[in-house]
């Protein structure tokens, strides 16, 4: 993913979040990438697999770990991901 810009992972629920750019484009859950479902990404992802990545959970796609393996294909597709998410809205700080 280092080609898509600055991608972090952060632990959350026991797993990971994935964060591009700030943005949360998706999750790490029992050894399995879970990316948000974008329709630039549906385009451009090459399964139709979704699922919640936990329990309670919208559908994300899931990325084969063949394509996880694909650092090039994986780059433009977390960058195609983050580019067609909205910046997250700073919550005002607790007096």
């Amino acid at each position: 993913m280092q080609g898509a810009g600055v991608v972090r992972a952060q632990k959350m629920f026991g797993e990971y979040g994935v964060y591009c750019d700030e943005k949360v484009i998706g999750f790490i859950c029992d050894d399995q990438l879970f990316l948000k479902i974008t329709d630039p990404g549906r385009a451009m992802i090459r399964s139709d697999k979704v699922g919640p990545p936990y329990p309670g959970a919208k559908d994300y796609f899931i990325v084969s770990h063949d394509d996880c393996g694909d650092a090039e294909y994986l780059s433009a597709l977390v960058r195609t991901t983050a580019d067609a998410l909205p910046l997250l809205k700073k919550k005002p700080k607790k007096k």
